[in-house]
């Protein structure tokens, strides 16, 4: 396959399994880098609605900047989308008939190794609602500091408010830290970084990440709901 890869160029790389897997692998570090950064950023609701619609006011105010790493974003959530999907079906497509024993994962395999597509069509579903419910939700002002700025704090309370949708947040939260428990692991291996006495490290702290972001969005959610029921 890298035989191939190296005679067909860039093209050939592109259309082997081995260089879909490694830019799926790039497309993950990514991702797990924007993930840090949201929920950093989503932590500051703790702060209360002035710092936060702070903060939201000061991502808006990058304008066009904003914008192009936005559709940055976008194009490597969809290369990784499309990527998962063809290596499915190629994977599919080389055994047909389905093994009767078990075993039929082979080594290694795990729940979060088995549900990677299921989990990842969750992940896909909760983003589109997720943009459709806050980037593109109901929009309020309030004045901040003598400037009228969108109240981005009262959509995300006014949302967690329906404990369905904060159960609905929680469940897809887990869904992407089984994911990410075996995506970290997945796209060190994928590019080319194994090692018997890291690769257990790599996969331990896999573990803690995925648990970490897990907790922390799901925690934020459940705080959203608990503040509204104060008001």
């Amino acid at each position: 396959m890298t035989t191939q890869a190296a005679k067909g160029g860039i093209s050939g790389y592109l259309s082997s399994s081995i260089g879909k897997k490694q830019i799926m692998g790039l497309t993950a570090f990514a991702l797990i880098g924007f993930l840090k950064t949201h929920l950093l950023g989503n932590l500051l609701i703790l702060g209360g609605r002035d710092l936060f619609n702070e903060y939201a006011h000061k991502l808006m105010s990058l304008g066009t900047l904003l914008y192009v790493a936005e559709i940055i974003l976008l194009v490597i959530f969809l290369t990784h989308l499309f990527l998962a999907a063809a290596l499915t079906y190629q994977n599919k497509k080389a055994r047909p008939v389905k093994y009767h024993s078990k075993k039929r994962t082979g080594r290694g395999a795990t729940f979060a190794s088995n549900t990677m597509p299921y989990t990842g069509i969750v992940i896909l579903v909760f983003v589109c609602l997720h943009l459709l419910n806050f980037k593109y939700g109901s929009y309020y002002e309030y004045e901040l500091n003598g400037v009228i700025v969108r109240d981005l704090y009262r959509t995300v309370i006014e949302y967690f408010s329906n404990p369905i949708y904060t159960a609905w947040y929680v469940i897809a939260m887990i869904a992407m830290g089984i994911h990410l428990s075996h995506g970290v692991q997945s796209a060190f291996q994928s590019m080319g970084f194994r090692h018997d006495r890291y690769t257990p490290i790599i996969k331990r702290l896999g573990g803690i990440l995925s648990f970490v972001l897990t907790f922390g969005f799901s925690a934020l959610s459940v705080y959203g709901y608990y503040v509204s029921t104060l008001n």
